[in-house]
C-alpha cells in the first residue's frame, strides 16, 4: 500500500515537471519571435531612415540643381533650350509639394513663357517638345500637370493681395497660352500645317482639366475678385479668365455637358455681367456674337435641365444666375422678343425653386437673406457685399424695357377713345372740389388721353396662346413678389411705372371668357385646373399692383388726373371686388384657406380696402354702392348667433357690404350682452353695482380725473352716480337717474376738448380736433389723454353723443388703421393741414433739382417761442431732399406730422378707449362712420321722429296748442342750421342719435313752467291743471325758454301767442341759456 502511495507521488510529480518543462520552452519560443520581429523591425526602420535620408538628400541635391538652374536662367546668359526646361520641370514635378516649391514653380512658369516669347529660335519654344516623337506623350502629360498646379495655386490665391494679384496673371497666362495654338509662333511661315494636330493637343489639355474641376477653379477665383465692395480683378485678368472660361463651351460647339457647367459656375458669379460691361466689354460682345443668351434659354426652357441647375447651386447662388441671365436679356432684347416665352418659364421656375425656401417668419432652422428674407437653407454671407450689385440686375425683370417687351401684345393695343370728352364731375364736399382754373387746365393736359370707359365685354377664348402668354407673364411676376419679398416694393413700383399698362391689363382682363373676365374669375374660384390658377394669378398681379399705384396716388392724381384709371373704372372694379371677396367668405373659401388662395385673397381684399378707405375720404361712388343687396342684414345677424365662422368673417373683412344703421344695432346689441354678462343691467333677482362720485362743479375736471382714474375697468363700465356739490360742500338739488352723470360726462367732455387747454388742438380750415404736440407741458399728460380716451368710451358705450369733431387721420389711428400696410401717411395729411398737403405735393410734381430748394430731412418747427429741428432720420437734418428721396420726404414729413409727433398721446388715449370699447367692436365701421358713433348722425333732424319719441309733462300733452305751435315752428319756420342748433340746445349735441331718438338716453321731454328756473320746484298737481287747461298766473311773454341737457328737456313757459313762442325759442337756441340743471 505504502508502494503504490509512494508510484502516485513520483507519477504526480513527474507530470508537474512535465508541464513546467513545456510551459519554459513555450516561453523561450516566444521570447525568440518577440527578438526576431525587433530585429526585423529595426531593419526596417533602419531601411525607411536610409531611404528618407537617402531621398532627403537626393531631393536636397535635386532642388540645389534647379535653384542653380534657374539662377544661371535669372543671369540672362542665354535662352535655356527647351529641352532643359522640360528636364527640369521633370525633376520638379517629381518631388513637387506646394508649399515648398512655390517660388520654383512660379519661376519654371516664367521660364516656360519665356521661352514661348522667343523670335525665331525652335529649339527654345517649350511648345517644340510636342513635335518630338520620343517626347510628345511625355510633353503633354507634363503641361497637364502643370497646368493642374496652376489650378491648385489659383483656388489658394487672394486676388486682393498685390503679390497674389501677380501670380494669379502669371498661371491665367500659362492656361490661356496652352490651351490655344493662337499665340504659339510655332506655326509662321510653314509650320501652319502643323496647327490642326496641335489644336487637338489643347483639346485633349482642356479636357483634362475640365475634368479634374477647372470650372470650380474659376469660380473661386472670379467670385474672390469680384464678390466684393470693389472688385479686386485687372481688365487684363478678368479677360482672361472668362476666356478661359468660354474656350471649353465653344470648342465643344456649345453642347449641354459644357454648357451646364458653364451656367452653374460661371454664370452664377455674383454680378458677373455688370462687372464685365464694366472692366471688359469686348467680353460680352463675345457672348453676344456666339449668341450664348439664346442657347442659355434653349438649354434652360427644359425643366429637367432647369431644375438640376437650380439643385445644384442652391438658393442663394441661383438669384446670380437669374441677375445674369437678366442683365444678358436687357443687352439682347432682339433675343427676348424671340424666345419671351422660354425666358419668362425659365425665370418663373427658379423664383419657385427660391420660393421653396423663403420662410414667413424666424427660426432656429432660417437665415436672414437681404433679398429673399427669412430662407430655410443656409446663406452664403459672403455674397452680401454682392447683392446691390445683384438686386440692381434683377431690377431689369420690372424695368420699363423688359415690361415692354414681355407686355408687348398688350401694350400694343390701343384703348379707344371718346370722340367728345365728356367731363366727369365726382360728388364732392366743397373742401375737395379744385379752382376752376386749375381743373381746366388739368382737363387740358389730358384732353388728348381722354377714352371711353372700360367695361367687362368678354369675348376672348381663355386657352387662346396670347391669352395663355400674358397669364405666363403674369405668373412670374407674382412669383417675383412671393419670393423677392425684401424688395416688393421696388418691383410693384417697377410695374405701377407705365401709365398705361394697368388700364390696359384691366382691358384684357374684360375680355375674357364668354361674359367678361368679372365672371370668369368668379367661376375660377370652384375650379382647381391649372388654367385657373393661372387667371388668377394674373388677377392677383392686377390686385396687387393697382392697389400700390393707388396707394401712392395723391388726390388730385386720383380725381382730376384720373391717371391710369378713371373713376368710373374704380367703380366697375370694386364692384367686381366686392363681389369677389364676399364670394370667397359666403361660398367658405376663406374659412381654412392656406398658400395660393389665402393669398389671392390678401391680394384682392387688399386693392378693396384702399378703394373703399379712399371712398369714405372722398366719395367716387354712390352711397349704395358697397352694399350687398343679396344679403340680408337679419340673416347675417341669425348666422352671428348661431357662431357660423362665414358670418364672422364678413363682419371682419367687408363689413361695409351691411347698411351702416344695422352694424350700429349690431354694435349696441354687443355693448349690451357684455353688460348683461358683466351683470350692469337691473333685473329682478339683482341689481348692479353703483359707483358714486362727489364733484365739485368749480373743479369737475380735476375731482373727475381723480376719482374716476382709479376706478377699476367693470367699475368704468357700470353705473356712475353724480353728486354736485358747490365750493363749501353743500349739495345740490336734484337726484340723478343717468341725467346728471350725462351732464358730467357732456362737461368734462366740453372742458378737455377746449383748444384753450392744449390737450387739443384744431385743424387748420374745419377745426377738427387731434392732440396737441404740445401737451407734455401739462402734468401727467399720458394719464390724461388715457383718462380722456375713458370718457370717450364710455360716451359710445352708454350711447351718449358728445358734439367733437374729431380730425379724418385722428380717427384712423383710433379704429388703428395706421398699422394696416396699405396705410398711406400722406392720403391722410390733408385732414391735418390742407395747405401743408399741398405744399408737399407741390415738391412731387416739382419738375427742377429739388436740391436748389435747400430742404433737408428734417423738420423745422416753432415750439413755444424757440425754433426746434426734428430730424425725420437719423442725421436727417443733414441730408438733402434731392429728386431720388423726395417721396420719401413727402412720406417721412407726412408720417412725422400726424404720428411721430403725437405718437404717445394718441397710444395713451387709444389705450383709455379700448379699456371700454373692444376694438373688434369698431372695426366694422369707417373713420366718418366712427365720427356719426361717438357725435350721432350727421342727416337732417326727422321731427316725425322726435315727435313721436317726446315725453310731455307739467299739463303738455301731443295736442297742447303750445306743443302744436312748437312743432309747426321746427318745421316751417327754422332753417335746418336752427333745427340743428335746437337740437343742440336741448341735448348738447346738434346731431341725432345714429338709430332714430328712440335711441335718446333719457328721452327727449317738455315741460311746462311757470316760473324761472331758480324758483322751480318741479310739477304739482296745480301747475299740471294750470298748464293743461292753459291757465296762466300771469303772462309768460319776458321769460325764455330753458333746458336741461343731462334730461334732454326742455323747459317752455306756456306762451300766449305763436310769435311770441318763435321769437323766444330762436333768441335762447341763439344765446344758447340751457345747459342749467333744475
Amino acid at each position: 500500500m505504502e508502494g503504490l502511495c509512494r508510484c502516485a507521488s513520483m507519477f504526480t510529480v513527474s507530470q508537474t515537471s512535465r508541464a513546467w518543462f513545456i510551459d519554459r520552452a513555450r516561453q523561450a519560443r516566444e521570447e525568440r519571435l518577440v527578438q526576431k520581429e525587433r530585429e526585423r523591425a529595426a531593419v526596417g526602420i533602419q531601411a525607411h531612415v536610409r531611404s528618407f535620408l537617402c531621398r532627403s538628400r537626393l531631393q536636397r541635391e535635386i532642388r540645389r540643381e534647379i535653384d542653380e538652374f534657374f539662377k544661371a536662367d535669372d543671369s540672362g546668359s542665354s535662352k535655356r533650350s527647351a529641352l532643359c526646361i522640360f528636364k527640369i520641370a521633370r525633376k520638379l514635378l517629381f518631388l513637387f509639394r506646394i508649399k515648398e516649391d512655390n517660388e520654383r514653380f512660379e519661376k519654371l512658369c516664367r521660364c516656360i513663357l519665356s521661352s514661348m516669347d522667343a523670335e525665331n529660335e525652335p529649339k527654345v519654344w517649350y511648345v517644340s517638345l510636342a513635335l518630338s516623337k520620343d517626347l510628345t506623350l511625355l510633353w503633354i502629360k507634363q503641361i497637364k500637370d502643370i497646368l493642374w498646379y496652376c489650378c491648385e495655386f489659383l483656388k489658394q490665391l487672394k486676388p486682393e493681395i498685390l503679390q497674389d494679384s501677380r501670380l494669379v496673371t502669371l498661371y491665367l497666362t500659362m492656361l490661356v497660352t496652352f490651351t490655344d495654338t493662337s499665340t504659339w509662333k510655332i506655326f509662321r511661315g510653314k509650320g501652319e500645317s502643323l496647327r490642326p494636330a496641335m489644336t487637338h493637343i489643347c483639346a485633349n489639355i482642356m479636357g483634362h482639366l475640365n475634368q479634374r474641376g477647372f470650372y470650380s477653379v474659376l469660380q473661386i477665383l472670379l467670385t474672390r475678385g469680384l464678390a466684393r465692395p470693389r472688385p479686386c480683378l485687372s481688365k487684363s485678368t478678368l479677360t482672361a479668365a472668362f476666356s478661359l472660361a468660354l474656350r471649353p463651351v465653344v470648342a465643344a460647339q456649345f453642347s449641354d455637358n459644357l454648357l451646364r457647367p458653364f451656367l452653374i459656375h460661371i454664370m452664377s458669379v455674383p454680378a458677373l455681367v455688370t462687372h464685365l460691361g464694366i472692366v471688359t466689354p469686348e467680353r460680352l460682345a463675345v457672348l453676344e456674337s456666339h449668341d450664348l443668351l439664346r442657347k442659355f434659354i434653349t438649354f434652360l426652357r427644359d425643366k429637367d435641365r432647369c431644375r438640376d441647375v437650380c439643385e445644384s447651386l442652391e438658393g442663394c447662388h441661383t438669384l446670380c444666375l437669374m441677375g445674369n441671365l437678366l442683365h444678358l436679356g436687357s443687352l439682347s432684347p432682339r433675343v427676348l422678343e424671340e424666345e419671351t416665352d422660354g425666358f419668362v418659364g425659365l425665370l418663373t421656375q427658379m423664383l419657385c425653386y427660391c420660393q421653396k425656401y423663403v420662410s414667413q417668419k424666424k427660426s432656429n432652422l432660417t437665415h436672414w437673406h437681404p433679398v429673399l428674407g427669412w430662407f430655410s437653407q443656409s446663406v452664403d454671407y459672403g455674397l452680401n457685399e454682392s447683392m446691390p450689385l445683384i438686386t440692381k440686375q434683377l431690377q431689369f425683370l420690372w424695368g420699363v424695357p423688359l415690361i415692354r417687351i414681355f407686355f408687348s401684345d398688350i401694350l400694343s393695343k390701343k384703348l379707344l377713345e371718346n370722340p367728345e370728352p365728356a367731363a366727369h364731375v365726382p360728388s364732392a364736399s366743397p373742401q375737395n372740389v379744385l379752382p376752376v382754373k386749375n381743373l381746366l387746365k388739368r382737363a387740358f393736359q389730358k384732353s388728348a388721353s381722354v377714352r371711353n370707359i372700360l367695361k367687362p365685354v368678354g369675348g376672348r377664348r381663355v386657352d387662346s396662346a396670347e391669352v395663355q402668354k400674358v397669364c405666363n407673364i403674369c405668373v412670374l411676376y407674382q412669383t417675383s413678389l412671393t419670393t423677392l419679398t425684401q424688395i416688393r416694393l421696388q418691383i410693384l413700383t417697377g410695374l405701377t411705372y407705365l401709365d398705361d399698362l394697368l388700364p390696359k391689363l384691366w382691358a384684357f382682363i374684360c375680355e375674357l371668357g364668354p361674359h367678361g373676365g368679372l365672371k370668369l374669375f368668379l367661376e375660377c374660384l370652384s375650379n382647381d385646373t391649372e388654367e385657373s390658377k393661372q387667371l388668377l394669378a394674373m388677377l392677383m398681379l392686377f390686385c396687387d399692383c393697382s392697389r400700390h399705384l393707388v396707394t401712392i396716388l395723391d388726390d388730385i392724381e386720383v380725381y382730376e388726373e384720373q391717371i391710369s384709371f378713371k373713376l368710373e373704372e374704380l367703380v366697375t372694379i370694386s364692384s367686381f371686388l366686392n363681389s369677389f371677396v364676399f364670394k370667397m367668405i359666403w361660398d367658405g373659401i376663406i374659412e381654412n384657406a392656406k398658400g395660393e388662395t389665402l393669398e389671392l385673397f390678401q391680394s384682392v381684399h387688399g386693392w378693396l380696402m384702399v378703394l373703399y378707405e379712399r371712398d369714405c375720404r372722398r366719395r367716387f361712388a354712390s352711397e349704395d354702392h358697397w352694399l350687398r343687396k343679396d344679403l340680408k342684414p337679419s340673416v347675417l345677424f341669425q348666422e352671428l348667433d348661431k357662431d357660423r365662422k362665414r358670418a364672422q368673417l364678413v363682419l371682419q373683412y367687408i363689413p361695409h357690404v351691411i347698411p351702416h344703421k344695422n352694424r350700429v344695432l349690431l354694435f349696441r346689441n354687443m355693448v349690451t350682452k357684455e353688460k348683461e354678462k358683466l351683470g350692469l343691467v337691473e333685473t329682478s333677482s339683482a341689481s348692479p353695482h353703483v359707483t358714486h362720485i362727489t364733484i365739485r362743479r368749480s373743479r369737475m375736471l380735476e375731482d373727475g380725473y381723480e376719482q374716476l382714474r382709479q376706478l377699476s375697468q367693470h367699475a368704468m363700465k357700470g353705473v356712475i352716480r353724480v353728486k354736485f356739490v358747490n365750493d363749501l360742500g353743500v349739495d345740490e338739488a336734484g337726484i340723478d337717474q343717468d341725467g346728471v352723470f350725462k351732464e358730467f360726462l357732456e362737461e368734462i367732455i366740453k372742458r378737455v376738448f377746449d383748444p384753450a387747454l392744449n390737450l387739443f388742438k384744431t385743424t387748420n380750415g374745419d377745426e377738427r380736433l387731434y392732440p396737441s404736440p404740445t401737451s407734455y407741458i401739462h402734468e401727467n399728460y399720458l394719464q390724461l389723454f388715457e383718462f380722456v380716451g375713458k370718457m370717450l368710451g364710455k360716451a359710445v358705450y352708454e350711447g351718449i353723443v358728445v358734439d367733437v369733431p374729431f380730425a379724418s387721420f385722428f380717427l384712423s389711428q383710433l379704429l388703428g388703421h395706421h398699422h394696416s400696410v396699405f396705410y398711406s401717411s400722406v392720403d391722410e395729411l390733408p385732414s391735418l393741414d390742407s395747405e401743408f398737403y399741398k405744399n408737399l405735393t407741390s415738391i412731387k410734381r416739382y419738375d427742377g433739382d429739388i436740391a436748389d430748394l435747400g430742404l433737408t430731412l428734417s423738420y423745422d418747427e416753432d415750439v413755444m417761442g424757440q425754433l426746434v429741428c426734428h430730424e425725420l432720420v437719423p442725421g436727417g437734418k443733414t441730408i438733402p431732399v434731392t429728386n431720388e428721396n423726395k417721396i420719401s420726404y413727402i412720406h417721412l414729413m407726412a408720417h412725422f406730422r400726424m404720428h411721430t409727433q403725437i405718437k404717445n398721446q394718441t397710444a395713451a388715449l387709444i389705450s383709455g378707449f379700448r379699456s371700454i370699447i373692444k376694438p373688434e367692436w369698431i372695426r366694422m365701421f369707417s373713420t366718418p362712420e366712427l365720427q356719426r358713433l361717438i357725435s350721432g348722425d350727421n342727416a337732417e333732424i326727422d321731427l316725425e321722429d322726435l315727435k313721436k319719441h317726446t315725453v310731455y309733462y307739467g299739463g303738455f300733452h301731443g295736442s297742447h296748442r303750445v306743443i302744436i305751435w312748437l312743432w309747426d315752428i321746427l318745421a316751417s319756420d327754422f332753417t335746418p342750421s336752427e333745427r340743428a342748433m335746437f337740437l343742440k340746445f336741448v341735448t348738447s349735441c346738434s346731431r341725432p342719435p345714429l338709430l332714430g331718438f328712440a335711441y335718446l338716453k333719457p328721452p327727449f321731454s317738455i315741460r311746462c313752467v311757470e316760473v324761472s328756473d331758480d324758483q322751480d320746484t318741479g310739477d304739482t298737481l296745480g301747475s299740471v291743471l294750470r298748464g293743461f287747461f292753459t291757465i296762466r298766473k300771469r303772462e309768460p311773454g319776458g321769460r325764455l325758454p330753458t333746458s336741461s341737457t343731462c334730461f334732454n328737456l326742455l323747459k317752455l313757459p306756456n306762451y300766449s301767442k305763436k310769435s311770441v313762442l318763435r321769437e323766444k325759442l330762436r333768441y335762447a337756441i341763439s344765446m344758447n341759456t340751457g345747459f342749467e340743471l333744475s
